[in-house]
């Protein structure tokens, strides 16, 4: 029974911003026997609770990609303010799962359906050395030099609304394969090559199957334009190698009303630098 002197709970919905280490996740959505980042953060927020509830999240990521600001909501009846959920869920979440925040949305508010925007990074370490630190947040690409002059050049006619089924793996829900791309850029800092990919929504698969087809670009196997035939004419059947999913991670997500400021989740995703 509640004391007298605390607040009566009332019902209300919390958003968060979540960062995750992919690498020991069977992707963002709850699975039978698999760990999975929404089932564990639900069961954090239940041992809280003392009853279950469902997290919606913005987007759902395949086993092995990261986020460096994916976002959530739950409804909860409580007590306990929407700012200190953070905090709270931290100190029950393993240690490849942190909360950067949480603040109060209205009830109109949706992690998905709100969202006007994703944005994916897909980083590469091009050194012919291995490296352990940048092992699990990179693929370790050193078969070729990469020109990534001419995987921006590839990247160019992307954006726009297109059907890009070529990049659009077996097995997903979604019955079509139109995606208004609205930035796509390539660009190299130190032994690191960045490729990022903003769009209003993504095809299941789509930035690694893109990625694994960009680098026969930027290794000089297939040129930009070879490379914009194969999405125009949807010839899937070229596509066959998709990029390792540790390189890959969820930037951010943008909405036209965000409770946060920009440094919890605009760009916090760190690049290494090695020369």
């Amino acid at each position: 029974m509640l004391d007298s002197q605390q607040p009566k709970p009332r019902t209300y919905r919390v958003a968060l911003v979540i960062q995750y280490l992919g690498t020991h996740f069977h992707g963002w959505q709850r699975q039978k026997q698999q760990r999975t980042v929404q089932e564990e953060i639900e069961k954090a927020i239940a041992t809280v609770l003392g009853y279950p509830v469902t997290l919606y999240g913005a987007g759902r990521t395949d086993a092995g990609v990261h986020a460096a600001a994916q976002v959530a909501h739950f409804n909860v009846t409580s007590p306990i303010p929407a700012c200190k959920w953070a905090v709270i869920l931290n100190s029950y979440l393993p240690n490849d799962i942190l909360i950067r925040a949480s603040a109060e949305v209205n009830d109109r508010w949706h992690a998905r359906f709100s969202a006007i925007y994703r944005r994916y990074r897909y980083t590469l370490y091009t050194e012919g050395l291995p490296n352990l630190f940048a092992s699990a947040v990179s693929w370790h690409y050193y078969i070729d030099p990469l020109d990534e002059s001419l995987m921006q050049a590839a990247l160019k006619p992307l954006i726009g609304h297109h059907h890009l089924a070529a990049f659009h793996r077996a097995n997903s829900v979604r019955k079509h394969s139109w995606v208004d791309i609205q930035a796509a850029e390539c660009y190299r800092n130190g032994s690191f090559l960045h490729i990022e990919i903003q769009a209003n929504g993504f095809l299941y698969g789509m930035v690694r199957l893109l990625v694994g087809m960009l680098v026969q670009v930027g290794s000089g196997q297939r040129t930009p334009e070879n490379f914009t035939d194969l999405w125009k004419y949807e010839r899937r059947e070229e596509v066959k190698h998709a990029a390792p999913s540790q390189g890959l991670c969820l930037l951010r997500v943008g909405y036209p009303d965000f409770p946060f400021p920009p440094e919890i989740w605009f760009d916090t995703q760190p690049k290494f630098v090695f020369s």
